[in-house]
């Protein structure tokens, strides 16, 4: 079983940029897929981007393309979101997730393992 730890989200203004840090404990990642999710207030949890095991495959949600990476160390024990041209809309908490077998999903059902999530808060 891996434990996750998220770190890095902050204020920034719009514009600005953040990068998100998921780090691993109790084993590496590298058995794992890996996402990034949100959830704002009063929102659903959703998905924002995952990464495949061999880092061969990346997905994101239309509104972060273009603005938004997720890549993983190769050492396998942390797993970065880089969050460039950060908008309002992009204000909520950021959880990291895995899930040992498959390949990507949107669903917050399919990843067993969770961090705690970092807030970002943009402002306008």
């Amino acid at each position: 079983q891996v434990q996750l730890a998220e770190s890095g989200g902050g204020l920034v203004q719009a514009g600005g940029s953040l990068k998100l840090s998921c780090t691993a404990s109790g084993r590496t990642f590298s058995s794992y897929a890996m996402g990034w999710f949100r959830q704002a207030p009063g929102k659903e949890r959703e998905f924002v981007a995952f990464i495949s095991r061999n880092h061969d495959i990346t997905y994101y949600v239309n509104s972060v393309k273009g603005r938004f990476t997720i890549s993983r160390d190769s050492a396998e024990t942390t797993l970065y979101l880089q969050m460039n041209s950060l908008k309002p809309e992009d204000t909520a908490t950021y959880y990291c997730a895995a899930k040992a077998s498959g390949g990507p999903s949107y669903s917050t059902w399919n990843y067993p393992y969770w961090g705690q999530g970092t807030q970002v808060t943009v402002s306008s």
